[in-house]
């Protein structure tokens, strides 16, 4: 059985949200990931917290066509952090029916930035959502260890940990130290592929990861063993940038061939599960 899909909205960079429904749900997929708050200085920007006829249009498009929203993105845990100037977005990602909030933790101090993390939880949780922390190469929270560290020490039941397989690879990261810990903190993942020798610079990195991804199968990424070592049966966000093949074909059939090569990939895999480890007792708030 295939997994469920998710489109996430940096496979198709600029689309509005109401036409990334429309375009996902023609697809076939059965969630969407949306982007309210902007990641970089120059990217279309569609804040859904303060235009509220865009978020009700999207709402309009998700009922019509049964597409839900399994994320929002992205909240950063930087040192001034107030998570109270987070209400607006948590409020409109429950409007949305959302699931699961991005967060990275852009603070080199673990202490506050877990602190941070834990606040995030709590207001998260009042809205039926979770909080999964990415750890991306480039950030201060650049691996697994990290990542790992501040969902066990924030200790909130509501808190995960987001695998995406291209960061995961470039982070030169161990399945089997994925293995270990708590399966409860894996909400979904985000799924892609590439080369397996990585770029040689930190630009080429960033340019790589926003700009020239690959659909699954088509690269080199221990795909079968990344996923393999998390819980089975959760969704796959398919984020997969591929910015000069969309100046060919269009944003729209970039979204489709990506549903089209992952049901393709995962239906002649198998994935490799790691051997069985004791998971650490999971601590609760």
């Amino acid at each position: 059985m295939h997994p469920e899909y998710s489109l996430a909205y940096l496979t198709v960079l600029g689309m509005a949200p109401p036409r990334m429904v429309a375009v996902a749900a023609k697809a076939g997929y059965t969630y969407v990931g949306l982007r309210p708050s902007a990641v970089t200085d120059d990217e279309p920007r569609y804040p859904l917290h303060r235009d509220r006829a865009m978020l009700l249009e999207t709402k309009r498009q998700l009922a019509a066509t049964g597409v839900r929203v399994l994320d929002v993105e992205l909240i950063r845990l930087t040192p001034d952090f107030d998570v109270h100037e987070q209400d607006a977005l948590l409020d409109a990602s429950a409007e949305l029916g959302a699931r699961h909030l991005i967060a990275q933790g852009s603070d080199s101090n673990l202490e506050r930035v877990t602190e941070h993390f834990a606040q995030l939880c709590d207001a998260a949780a009042k809205r039926n959502l979770t909080a999964d922390i990415e750890f991306v190469t480039w950030t201060e929270t650049a691996d697994l260890a990290r990542a790992a560290a501040i969902v066990r020490g924030a200790a909130r039941s509501n808190g995960g940990l987001l695998i995406d397989t291209l960061h995961f690879s470039r982070s030169n990261e161990d399945v089997a130290e994925l293995a270990k810990l708590p399966g409860s903190w894996f909400h979904y993942a985000q799924v892609c592929d590439a080369p397996s020798e990585p770029p040689k610079t930190l630009d080429g990195l960033i340019f790589a990861a926003r700009n020239d991804r690959m659909f699954p199968g088509a690269g080199g990424l221990d795909l079968q063993g990344i996923l393999g070592a998390l819980p089975p049966g959760i969704p796959y966000s398919l984020e997969i940038p591929t910015t000069a093949l969309a100046k060919k074909v269009g944003l729209e059939e970039c979204a489709r061939l990506a549903i089209e090569s992952a049901k393709d990939f995962f239906a002649a895999k198998t994935l490799r599960q790691p051997p069985s480890t004791p998971s650490p007792r999971r601590l609760h708030h």
